[in-house]
């Protein structure tokens, strides 16, 4: 994969700039300013997810996301947002049948442990759930994921008990 450089850089920068303020169609169009052959560039790839789900194209998302699997598999992200993109589908089970072996992969990455506790929960698994929330906080900040975790509607079950 070829590396991205300027002007194409100062474009994802930009791109990403506008997703974080919360305006992803200025992101997209920020995103096609870059030299169409390296607009499958992972990096790229990695904000034009974000553009889609900000606009709740799960679909797209989901296929973007394999397109990061295949062409950076190193990187958590496409894996983690590939079943980010099913559970918004709907298909919570196969989002956590293809996460799960992905744990030992990336052992140092809190948010994988953590969403399989919110796929956990959501498939009524909640001795699971809390199990790889535990394993999530160990891994990242306790502080901000216990915040995070009483705020997540994925988790609701383990809070409430129904």
């Amino acid at each position: 994969m070829h590396q991205l450089k300027e002007p194409d850089t100062h474009h994802l920068a930009t791109a990403q700039g506008w997703l974080e303020l919360g305006n992803h169609i200025e992101a997209n169009e920020e995103l096609e300013k870059i030299t169409a052959a390296l607009r499958a560039h992972p990096d790229v790839l990695q904000v034009r997810w974000g553009i889609y789900a900000a606009a709740k194209k799960w679909q797209v998302c989901l296929d973007i996301a394999q397109a990061i699997t295949i062409s950076a598999p190193r990187r958590s992200f496409g894996w983690v947002h590939r079943s980010f993109a099913l559970h918004e589908l709907k298909r919570t089970l196969e989002a956590y049948d293809l996460l799960l072996p992905l744990a030992d992969k990336f052992p140092k990455e809190w948010v994988l442990p953590y969403n399989l506790a919110c796929y956990a929960c959501k498939l009524g698994r909640l001795e699971e759930a809390r199990s790889w929330l535990g394993k999530a906080f160990a891994l990242g900040d306790p502080k901000e994921l216990k915040l995070k975790a009483l705020n997540d509607a994925d988790l609701e079950l383990l809070w409430t008990g129904f």
